[in-house]
């Protein structure tokens, strides 16, 4: 049996290695597991702690995809499995979400550069792994998305606080809609760094072999810049994200999440193929996960990165247990029907007094936070 993430260290001119993870489920588009989480916290921590290690490498099998989410499946089947019907008393959920969670944040935090070659497609589970990688790559192939809204979720894994900091409304945009997003908007957006053809990991894996590399942290961001700006492709053209920039921060901004929603759900036949998208995915998704990521994304704004994966993780858990994902998984993945009886039924019942009983801590009153050890817990729920 293939394992389900490949770990590897390859020699360069300078008795450094590269070390490259591949997640290795290509016939499921790279979908992230529980065990896939673990095996990378691990290895990535041996990675860290290893002098001869001069980067790492995070990549997919396949060709299809980077990572096109979360093990949706066996989510689903905890929820199903839980007998109490508590948050809590899922104990798969509340793992999951922990380890993958912690894992994104060690990326983030790294002690040596990651490089994230994100061909193909780069969704939910698969953004977590990127977004916090120092050098980000995309190509010709790449779909990045936040769809999470189709299931009943919001855009996790770091998303509240990556979506916050976008240009005024275009983070509102993309949770509420799921739309996706090529090369070139990734690149306006600032969601990755650099651009190469898919046909290019090759040169690339050779280039980084072929290259010096030191002990210095700072020496070796700058050689790895100066290798993929060398190799770098800049006829990208203009995105549709960065072609209505101006119309989606007038329509998509501000504190009026009524507003905010007729106005995406007005443009269902708009001449526009991208933005009629929007408005479909829109107005099919689930009310609940519109209000939810609106909420999160007005609470998300001046926390730490630390303070938004401990306000997702108690959102998360309420979520999955009381919110609408079980319909979502069950009507796009599991019947599939495509017909989600979603609860609230509407945008006018997904009021801010529903969304705020989902932050509500899900554990023992004697117990911490879950993620209390990324850092101090600031008080999130002040700003909804």
């Amino acid at each position: 049996m293939n394992a389900s993430v490949v770990f590897e260290e390859l020699p360069t001119h300078a008795r450094k290695k590269i070390a490259i993870a591949t997640l290795n489920r290509p016939k499921l588009l790279n979908g992230l597991s529980l065990e896939m989480c673990h095996l990378l916290t691990e290895q990535l921590r041996r990675w860290e702690l290893d002098d001869s290690i001069a980067l790492v490498v995070l990549r997919g099998e396949g060709g299809k995809a980077f990572c096109a989410g979360g093990d949706l499946h066996s989510l689903y089947r905890s929820v199903q499995q839980n007998i109490s019907g508590r948050p809590w008393d899922n104990v798969y959920a509340r793992e999951f979400f922990a380890v993958e969670y912690r894992l994104d944040y060690s990326i983030h935090t790294y002690a040596k550069p990651v490089l994230c070659w994100a061909s193909g497609i780069v969704m939910g589970g698969g953004v977590g792994l990127m977004l916090g990688a120092s050098h980000r790559i995309v190509t010709e192939t790449t779909r990045f998305a936040m769809p999470e809204i189709k299931i009943g979720m919001f855009p996790d894994v770091g998303g509240s606080w990556m979506l916050e900091r976008l240009p005024a409304g275009l983070g509102m945009f993309l949770a509420l809609t799921g739309a996706q997003l090529g090369a070139p908007d990734c690149r306006y957006l600032g969601l990755a760094d650099y651009y190469l053809p898919s046909q290019a990991w090759p040169e690339l894996l050779n280039a980084l072999q072929s290259s010096s590399w030191t002990d210095a942290r700072e020496e070796n961001d700058v050689r790895l810049h100066q290798i993929l700006r060398g190799s770098r492709r800049d006829a990208l053209g203009i995105g549709p994200m960065q072609r209505h920039h101006a119309f989606l921060g007038e329509q998509c901004d501000g504190p009026d999440f009524d507003a905010i929603c007729a106005a995406i759900a007005s443009w269902q036949n708009h001449p526009d193929p991208f933005l009629a998208k929007a408005a479909d995915t829109f107005t099919r998704g689930s009310p609940g996960s519109a209000r939810l990521a609106f909420t999160l994304q007005r609470a998300a704004k001046g926390l730490s990165l630390a303070s938004v994966f401990q306000m997702e993780y108690t959102v998360a858990l309420q979520c999955i247990g009381m919110g609408d994902f079980m319909e979502g998984v069950r009507a796009l993945l599991v019947d599939k029907d495509g017909k989600p009886r979603w609860q609230p039924q509407s945008i006018a019942r997904a009021s801010a007094d529903w969304a705020r009983h989902m932050f509500e801590p899900s554990w023992p009153d004697t117990e911490a936070h879950p993620l209390a050890d990324l850092r101090e817990i600031s008080n999130y729920k002040a700003a909804l």
